[in-house]
């Protein structure tokens, strides 16, 4: 009897066991393995892939320091769709509850657009007052309000509704953001988020050659690239310098998170099965070295120079080694946007701080004179002599020397390597005309004079070589002559060249006849791979068709400008070290706002060092400096002296953050450093290679930029969008709206706010990855 009950007991139990088993095996083919089959079926319930950001690449100096990095930074965005779909929803429940009051609608407004022509009123949602009865408020509440822009707001919804979420605050405190993310869960459509932000540690150093990155604006954002995406939340993109020449190297690959709404539309969770991390954009590392870039811009900054710039390269391979121009300015204002009166004082300052003055043609003066013995070369005349009276006629006009307005005399016969010394002008006028505007051009491409030179900078000018083709296309009325090609191979009249092009010809005498294309790309690389290496380029080789003596002549003369006694560079001298230069003073002119004629030479040097085995091509230009001796040779000297120390391991050079430098128009008659020795023999006048004034002055505006990428601007905030303008007593009391968010993955839920921020880093980056 006992055995026939155990057996029942056991039977029962065996059936109990395998129904349960059935069930849970039920339970998970319904709830685990057909999940995804019967989310489709649901009406409404889908999944939203929202684009993440990849985080942009490092731009990095030769060694490897730093020039531009990222930083963590908080946003608050808001999916305005979603916004007015859930302010609706609630809206047709507050009617519903409420039958024996009166209705609310949904607020709308006109505005005027234009069709083929023809203007009319279209009407839309009012987003602005949807927004402040339902975000405001609550926004105010948490104290975190900040004032916008309303044009802004509707503007953006008009052009993308919810697909671009509109970013309300991109200035976060880590405070504010952990206060938001702990209590928005009320809050439809709102997000905060964690970006990658750009950042320059050393604020002004090198500003002109990195840019500045920005945000696309509504017209950016096109609906190609939003193609794939429920949410698309966009890439900063280079939008000057270096950050726009290598956008597509630094730019990040964006990541994938997968939300899921419910039928009802509302975000109920994230699928972290699908979420895919964002990856960083390759680290770009230039040519620059930031010692010889603080160096050099030391220099300009000690001599109180408001406007002018250095220029240093290798004159081995093309590669910029430091490029500075004064004025500057601080890339960190853009980031991530710069306020509007920032932006109108960056384009107002009379000084231009945006412009990028080594890659911008000036009248190069004397300097000019060094392709032009090129020239001389090609045409087999370099070992010439040509006299020098004192002045030279051309048709009717007597082209003088400066010697001659300066003390009556001439320089008599002269051959290539004195003329240079001396800078003399009538030798040059015969020297150029003999050689011929033939050969001047053929040089002038090979050494990359009146086009690009290829640097990777897309504000680079071309400047100006001009010839017979080049006069008729520009002035048809007039006809090429002996004193155009005269006026020519002294640097006057058309001409005009940038600093980076004449340190390149600078290094084409240095290296023997070898015209290396200058570059800033030293290499790619990803993490610890090579993704690319910059080899130097060879733009053209005068030593294949000029004999070495030939060029030794040519060097031997920018010797004599620097160590001759009578040599006009002598403010370049080096104890112990030779250097090789040419001076030039290129007369011009300033026409300020009022029409106003001011005198504003350009004041030139360029050289190179060691005489034998040359390290560094130097170009300096200052402007409204008396002479190019005086002026631009001292402060060659100085970057010289102390880039050539480097060598040196106990010598330092602190790389730290630098302040923008401040332009002025003030008259520069010598420079002298502090600590640094007056070379014997340097007198206050030095250096009378003045042209011939024929160079038309420039007008007020020739120094401004070309600003072909405006940066994100932030709008003022008008008043509607102001704290309180539109809450309180003058608003309807805000809509009930029920909380739900992202961040609340069970569901709706009521919330109170909490003056304390949440406390565990580990929380927010599962949250925000």
């Amino acid at each position: 009897m006992v055995v026939k009950y155990r057996f029942r007991l056991y039977l029962f139990s065996l059936a109990m066991m395998c129904g349960f088993g059935l069930l849970v095996f039920r339970l998970w083919s319904l709830q685990i393995d057909r999940r995804e089959e019967f989310a489709k079926m649901i009406p409404g319930a889908k999944k939203e892939r929202a684009r993440i950001p990849g985080p942009r690449g490092e731009i990095k100096d030769r060694n490897g320091v730093v020039l531009a990095t990222n930083k963590a930074s908080f946003e608050v965005r808001i999916n305005l769709a979603e916004v007015v779909t859930e302010y609706k929803r609630s809206v047709a429940e507050y009617n519903r509850v409420n039958k024996d009051k009166e209705k609310k609608t949904i607020p709308e407004i006109t505005f005027e657009i234009s069709e083929r022509g023809i203007k009319r009123m279209k009407p839309e949602l009012d987003i602005y007052k949807i927004f402040e009865e339902t975000i405001t408020a609550r926004m105010i509440e948490m104290g975190v309000h900040k004032d916008y822009s309303v044009d802004s707001l509707r503007v953006h919804y008009r052009s993308f509704g919810g697909a671009v979420p509109w970013v309300y605050r991109d200035d976060l405190t880590f405070t504010e953001f952990s206060r938001i993310a702990e209590h928005n869960l009320g809050l439809p459509g709102v997000t905060v988020a964690e970006r990658a932000s750009r950042v320059y540690p050393l604020k002004s150093v090198a500003c002109h050659i990195l840019g500045y990155v920005r945000l696309p604006d509504d017209q950016r954002a096109s609906a190609e690239d939003r193609k794939g995406w429920d949410y698309y939340v966009p890439d900063d993109f280079g939008g000057a310098g270096v950050e726009k020449s290598f956008d597509n190297y630094l730019r990040g690959k964006p990541g994938v998170r997968v939300m899921q709404r419910d039928q009802r539309g509302r975000p109920v969770g994230e699928v972290d099965e699908e979420y895919e991390e964002p990856r960083k954009g390759n680290d770009v590392y230039l040519t620059l070295d930031a010692r010889m870039q603080i160096i050099a811009d030391k220099a300009l900054r000690d001599a109180k120079i408001g406007r002018g710039d250095v220029a240093v390269i290798d004159p081995n391979s093309g590669e910029v080694l430091a490029m500075v121009s004064v004025p500057s300015f601080d890339p960190n204002q853009f980031i991530p946007s710069i306020q509007q009166s920032d932006w109108d004082s960056l384009l107002d300052n009379k000084t231009v701080p945006l412009l990028n003055r080594a890659v911008k043609g000036h009248v190069p003066g004397s300097t000019f004179k060094i392709p032009i013995s090129f020239a001389g070369c090609l045409a087999g005349i370099n070992l010439n002599h040509f006299n020098c009276s004192g002045s030279v006629t051309y048709g009717t006009k007597a082209m003088q020397c400066w010697i001659q307005r300066q003390s009556g005399g001439s320089h008599g016969t002269l051959g290539l390597s004195d003329a240079i010394k001396y800078s003399c002008n009538c030798f040059f006028y015969r020297y150029g005309n003999a050689a011929g505007i033939g050969n001047i051009t053929k040089v002038g491409k090979i050494l990359g004079l009146g086009t690009r030179t290829g640097i990777e900078l897309e504000d680079e000018s071309p400047g100006i070589l001009p010839n017979p083709d080049w006069l008729r296309a520009n002035h048809p009325a007039e006809r090429w002559s002996d004193g155009f090609t005269a006026n020519t191979s002294i640097g006057q009249g058309f001409v005009l060249a940038s600093p980076l092009q004449m340190a390149s010809v600078s290094a084409t005498v240095a290296n023997g006849g070898k015209a290396w294309s200058p570059h800033l790309l030293k290499r790619v690389m990803d993490h610890d791979q090579a993704v690319l290496e910059n080899p130097p380029s060879l733009r053209g080789d005068l030593s294949a068709s000029v004999k070495p003596e030939e060029i030794e002549v040519i060097r031997r003369g920018m010797w004599k400008v620097v160590n001759d006694p009578s040599g006009t560079g002598k403010g370049a001298r080096i104890t112990g070290v030779e250097v090789a230069g040419k001076t030039g003073t290129a007369q011009n002119w300033r026409l300020d706002e009022k029409r106003v004629k001011h005198d504003d030479n350009h004041t030139w040097f360029i050289c190179f060092a060691p005489y034998k085995d040359p390290k560094f091509a130097v170009a300096v230009l200052v402007q409204n400096g008396k002479s190019g001796g005086g002026c631009a040779a001292p402060v060659a000297r100085r970057v010289l002296e102390q880039c050539l120390a480097l060598d040196n391991p106990k010598y330092i050079v602190d790389v730290t953050p630098m302040e923008p430098a401040e332009g002025h128009f003030n008259h520069i008659a010598s420079v002298q450093y502090a600590d640094a020795a007056v070379p014997e023999g340097l007198g206050a006048d030095e250096d009378g290679d003045v042209g011939t004034g024929v160079s038309a002055p420039e007008p007020a505006d020739a120094d401004a930029p070309r600003v072909n990428t405006t940066p994100n601007i932030k709008r003022k905030a008008d008043s509607a969008g102001s704290a309180g303008s539109n809450s309180g007593q003058n608003v309807p009391k805000a809509v009930p709206v029920r909380r739900v968010g992202i961040f609340n993955r069970g569901g709706s839920q009521e919330t109170k706010p909490s003056d304390s921020a949440p406390s565990g880093g580990g929380f927010f980056r599962k949250l925000f990855r």
